[in-house]
């Protein structure tokens, strides 16, 4: 499956089910049918073999980022769309979730140090983490940092928080970060 993230300064509109659209400035998500006159980040699911439409739905932007992401057939899935915000140093200890999913920063600097590296991003960057990709996320120690992500997981996620932090004694310590969920809907891959 492919999963792709374009950015859309002057407005977008989805007709297809295969896009999820937030709107920046309203900050909401929707599944499908939806436009935004303003700023929107939109990514867009296409299956194996489909990955034309994905490209002809966006003309003639190329995507912000792009990734082949491999979902098991035998399972259900849900997309889900959240929103991470960090008040100033903010941390989000050593953690994983269970299922892959595209981030772009909204505001602030986030610092990822992962076992592929260590790298800051700033407003308007996107980034992937893989499902179970270990990452240390450090937010801004002098300013308010959010990110919007798009995340694919087993259907058995519907509902539930999806961070597991690799330190047990991490789960105890105070978590600064608030996630809230935009939108979750069943998708088939």
């Amino acid at each position: 499956m492919i999963l792709a993230l374009y950015e859309r300064s002057g407005g977008h509109v989805a007709e297809a089910r295969n896009e999820v659209v937030y709107d920046v400035e309203r900050g909401v998500a929707r599944l499908g049918a939806a436009r935004v006159d303003g700023p929107a980040v939109v990514w867009a699911l296409a299956a194996e073999g489909q990955e034309h439409l994905v490209a002809q739905s966006h003309e003639p932007l190329e995507p912000a980022l792009q990734i082949d992401v491999e979902l098991d057939p035998g399972l259900e899935w849900v997309v889900r769309c959240d929103r991470i915000d960090f008040p100033p140093g903010g941390v989000a200890h050593r953690h994983v979730h269970p299922g892959p999913g595209i981030r772009r920063l909204l505001h602030g600097e986030l610092t990822i140090d992962s076992p592929d590296g260590v790298r800051t991003y700033g407003a308007g960057e996107a980034w992937f983490e893989g499902a179970e990709h270990p990452v240390l996320a450090t937010a801004s120690a002098t300013e308010e940092t959010a990110f919007v992500r798009v995340l694919l997981l087993p259907a058995e996620w519907a509902g539930k928080r999806t961070i597991r932090y690799l330190d047990p004694a991490d789960e105890e310590k105070p978590k600064l970060q608030r996630a809230t969920v935009l939108l979750e809907e069943p998708f088939s891959p």
